[in-house]
């Protein structure tokens, strides 16, 4: 599997895993929003569920369900923050299916990264 993350969603789950008390791993469930890209669910959990794949990525162990890691190849994952909101945002280079003209995936201007506290 061909994840990129970016410095801030490492930050990002590493502060949620200290945060939980630092065992287990990061559970990261991805479907697909259609025109809108992915939604995403997080928690961190002692062990994988059943049928969940464990993916390493440097000091950081994440739990994945399959469909999650096929959607998520190739593509690079950011947390970005807003005066409003917070969240995951995902670059997926591949063409999209989508066939409306809508910018509504893109991120949107005046984003900032995660600062390390």
């Amino acid at each position: 599997m061909n994840l990129i993350m970016t410095p801030s969603a490492e930050k990002f789950i590493r502060r949620m895993i200290r945060f939980s008390g630092g065992a287990g791993g990061f559970r990261l469930t991805v479907t697909s929003g259609g025109c809108s890209g992915f939604t995403a669910a997080f928690d961190v959990e002692a062990a994988p569920r059943t049928g969940d794949q464990v993916v390493d990525h440097g000091d950081l162990r994440l739990f994945m369900p399959d469909a999650t890691c096929k959607l998520l190849d190739g593509v690079t994952v950011d947390y970005m923050e807003t005066p409003t909101s917070s969240g995951f945002v995902f670059h997926d280079p591949k063409p999209s299916a989508c066939q409306c003209s809508g910018d509504d995936a893109k991120p949107k201007a005046g984003l900032h990264q995660l600062q390390e506290l």
